[in-house]
């Protein structure tokens, strides 16, 4: 069948597809990887038929939920930080479509021969949307809130800064305004991804101002530099954005951003179909088809750096059993659920790190799906005539799981093939990241999306013993390995990256050998957009500013 493709190829990859094909997009993209030829064209290339970017409009974005906080260091979830991005800087940024850092807040900043102080110059002339002036004392504010679990504004649990900095106050000792557009960060050991994390969207600076007037309630009024204030939060319909006409780093195209909340994929799509909104994630593989053979729609694909899995929890029985974990990791057929669920565009996991990210280890041999291995497994464990669980399910779309529901009916029934009755369970998506974070969970689906384009964002945080404490866990499978927690921290502290890529390959046999997860895939989002829209660029982080997006009128 012939097929003809136009992409922009790269870290981000943007296609718009003509095709006379019964098999799709899927065909040609399978693990991280083009099969097919194809013709490029840049955005450069695009913009010149088009003309100069224009101003004006309204952006409708329609996600598979709403966010849970716009307090950005009190956000862990995706919907969130879709806003909170948009709304805030960090003092660090990623380049636009990858994770190569930039200055943002920071025009630049030094580090000392032992690595433990940085000095950041602070971007003069830029104002918080309610006015306040950006400082090197807002910065010192910002992060003595985050550290200091005894500071009068420290008013969430602010996982993010113990999953990336070592706990509370953890690795940053002090923070020293030097004079007013100066500040001095000390640490108390080295750290190689250091300006990696701060640049992540939890670090997003907000107004002092604002923190002191709302309190416990500055998560409903987020107060940043970004490039769009926030106008409206209808909690469970919509986040209204207005465009900040000050931004420091030029003046948005869009007039207003809307991300409206709609849970249902199909829905979702056929909205886009009828021109209600202009862009959506969380495409169902059977509408892709449908997408393009529009002459109004188009597809961006953001590129994989992603995890999807099954997390048992080894603090309830029979999980604590290492038999039971590899029995389970056997029972799962991950190439059916891929092919059904995935339409093909993901690859299958077998460890925690994408194929895209330094320091994967390719040389460690899967689980392969053995039901017969898994009942022996079992057996052995004293389970012959298997056990009862519970399966819990994510009630929204996420990058890594499209569908999470069909695929915990999948996997249900896989686990059945081999005795163990799963019933699942499922929450609002607030409550449901509260819960397994506090471990009431059996088994529990969940992914990551990565952050900065360090293995330590993925191993680290979802895996470490330091990430078990109940009400803020980050290891869900609250998986406690000293051998694998030393391997971690000497990764943290050495800035060699061929011993630290040894280090996150040994890490992973031990996390494949101790079995905590059943890693699922590694995924492809597709994205469906306008044709009229123009200037987004794709991220890796799942996550993108909106501030050079803009609408053909």
């Amino acid at each position: 069948m012939k097929k003809l493709l136009t992409a922009i190829l790269g870290i981000g990859l943007l296609v718009t597809l003509s095709a006379k094909s019964e098999a799709g997009i899927f065909d040609w993209f399978k693990k991280g990887k083009v099969e097919k030829k194809v013709e490029q064209k840049t955005e450069k290339r695009l913009e010149k038929k088009l003309g100069e970017p224009q101003y004006g409009g309204t952006l409708i974005f329609a996600r598979g939920g709403d966010s849970v906080k716009l307090d950005p260091i009190d956000v862990t979830d995706g919907e969130s930080m879709k806003a909170t991005i948009n709304i805030f800087d960090t003092l660090v940024e990623y380049e636009d479509g990858g994770t190569a850092t930039k200055p943002g807040l920071a025009e630049s900043w030094t580090v000392s021969e032992n690595e433990l102080e940085w000095v950041f110059k602070i971007r003069k002339n830029v104002k918080f949307h309610d006015g306040t002036d950006l400082n090197a004392e807002a910065i010192k504010f910002n992060m003595d809130r985050w550290r200091d679990k005894e500071n009068k504004y420290h008013t969430g649990n602010f996982n993010y800064w113990g999953w990336m900095f070592g706990g509370f106050p953890g690795i940053v000792k002090d923070v020293v305004v030097v004079d007013d557009y100066t500040l001095k960060m000390v640490l108390t050991k080295k750290s190689a991804p250091f300006i990696a994390n701060l640049a992540m969207a939890p670090f997003g600076i907000s107004s002092p101002t604002a923190i002191k007037e709302y309190g416990e309630d500055y998560f409903k009024h987020p107060v940043g530099t970004g490039p769009f204030k926030l106008k409206e939060w209808k909690m469970g319909d919509k986040v209204v954005l207005e465009r900040n006409d000050n931004y420091w780093n030029g003046k948005p195209y869009l007039e207003n951003v809307i991300l409206r909340s709609i849970p249902d994929n199909t829905a979702r799509f056929m909205e886009l179909q009828t021109g209600t909104i202009d862009m959506m994630d969380g495409l169902n593989p059977n509408s892709v088809p449908l997408l393009k053979k529009s002459k109004t729609l188009k597809i961006s694909l953001r590129p994989s750096m992603n995890v999807g899995y099954l997390a048992m929890n080894m603090d309830k029985k029979p999980f604590g059993d290492v038999r039971v974990r590899r029995a389970v990791n056997h029972a799962i057929n991950k190439k059916a659920i891929i092919e059904a669920l995935y339409a093909g565009m993901a690859q299958e996991a077998k460890n925690p790190l994408p194929p895209s990210l330094w320091g994967y280890n390719d040389s460690i041999n899967p689980y392969e799906y053995n039901p017969e291995k898994s009942k022996k497994l079992l057996a052995e464990a004293g389970f012959e005539n298997g056990f009862e669980t519970k399966l819990w399910a994510m009630p929204v779309p996420r990058p890594y799981m499209p569908q999470p529901k069909l695929i915990a009916q999948a996997i249900q029934a896989d686990l059945a093939k081999v005795g163990i009755k799963a019933e699942i369970v499922t929450y609002d998506w607030g409550t449901y990241l509260e819960k397994t974070e506090n471990g009431e969970h059996d088994m529990a689906f969940l992914g990551w999306t990565g952050d900065n384009g360090d293995p330590d964002n993925f191993i680290y945080v979802l895996l470490d013993k330091d990430n078990t404490v109940k009400g803020s866990a980050g290891n869900i499978a609250f998986y406690k390995s000293d051998e694998l927690h030393e391997k971690l921290i000497a990764a943290q502290v050495n800035s060699d990256i061929k011993v630290r890529t040894k280090l996150y390959e040994e890490a992973q046999e031990i996390i494949h050998n101790d079995a905590p997860w059943v890693p699922l895939a590694h995924s492809t989002p597709p994205m469906g957009l306008k044709s009229k829209v123009h200037g987004y660029i794709p991220s890796p982080l799942g996550i993108e500013k909106l501030n050079k997006v803009w609408k053909e009128q």
